[in-house]
């Protein structure tokens, strides 16, 4: 079912994004954590790009072995980087083959080192082509794309900014999964601009709670530069440990949720680093449990 209509059910709609381990090792707690959270019954479950080599061959293989094994709901990352068309075309039949039949359609970050976004050979240079090209040569599938509430470090200009993303929705997308914030004023401000622009599509709000002093500034890399508020670096800087730490942004992330909720967010989305504990806690604190998930 694409993720639109999944959104259309009454009642919450809560998500999780993982990512395909660089070990082999590094499967069994992947699976156990999916295995944990599946439990709450996510709306869908999501899994992120590795833009070449051996990582790619594993977001592959991982999301099909997901559909194959599992009754969840799988969404599959794909970026414009590193890929002719060709390449990608072959992914999605593969996609296709399988059953998967939603897509996250990125442009993608760089690798590390380079100068910035090359447009590969053959290639598509804007997330808004690949959304074209996905709607037209396989239309039963369907396509989220990002959004950024605190704006694209390479975008300053945020009237296109704006312009950017109505052209990723006019091209096909069908719902907005944003990057993780900590102020929810900037999600909601990010809301209404989309309202003006004249998109009208479900926007999911991305979550992520910080739990380690180490993982704050992994964040703000993963985050392209995320906004992490005075109010909640004071509080984290009060906590004596990774412990009091984890406590602190378990508890901000689920005020952000209670929020979230109570002003209509279409969705939840747990950027979760493949962990379940942190975003177990935060339901526990919503008062969902397996046995009382929300219908």
């Amino acid at each position: 079912m694409h993720i639109a209509k999944v959104l259309e059910k009454p009642g919450l709609h809560f998500s999780f994004e993982f990512f395909p381990p660089k070990k082999e090792g590094g499967f069994d707690d992947l699976f156990q954590s999916m295995k944990e959270l599946s439990a709450i019954g996510p709306a869908y479950v999501s899994m992120t790009y590795g833009a070449g080599g051996s990582t790619r061959d594993l977001t592959h293989d991982l999301v099909v072995r997901l559909k194959q094994e599992t009754n969840l709901s799988v969404v599959a990352h794909l970026t414009t980087i590193g890929a002719s068309r060709g390449e990608l075309h072959e992914i999605l039949e593969r996609y296709s083959e399988n059953g998967v039949e939603n897509i996250m359609a990125l442009r993608g970050d760089p690798p590390k080192g380079s100068p910035g976004f090359v447009q590969p050979k053959d290639g598509f240079k804007y997330a808004s082509e690949l959304v074209a090209y996905i709607k037209k040569h396989f239309p039963h599938m369907g396509v989220g794309v990002a959004g950024f509430p605190e704006g694209h470090p390479e975008t300053p200009n945020r009237l296109q900014e704006m312009d950017y993303l109505k052209a990723k929705v006019d091209a096909g997308a069908d719902y907005i999964c944003t990057q993780l914030f900590f102020k929810n004023g900037d999600f909601y401000d990010f809301r209404d601009r989309c309202a003006y622009t004249g998109i009208d599509v479900p926007i999911i709000a991305g979550i992520m709670p910080i739990i380690t002093r180490k993982g704050m500034k992994r964040i703000s890399e993963l985050a392209l530069g995320s906004r992490i508020p005075a109010k909640l670096m004071r509080a984290l800087s009060r906590a004596g440990d990774d412990a009091a730490v984890e406590r602190v942004g378990i508890q901000w992330a689920t005020q952000q949720v209670f929020d979230l909720f109570d002003r209509n967010v279409a969705g939840i989305h747990f950027y979760t680093l493949n962990r379940s504990k942190p975003t177990l806690k935060i339901y526990e604190a919503l008062g969902i449990t397996p046995e009382n998930k929300p219908k």
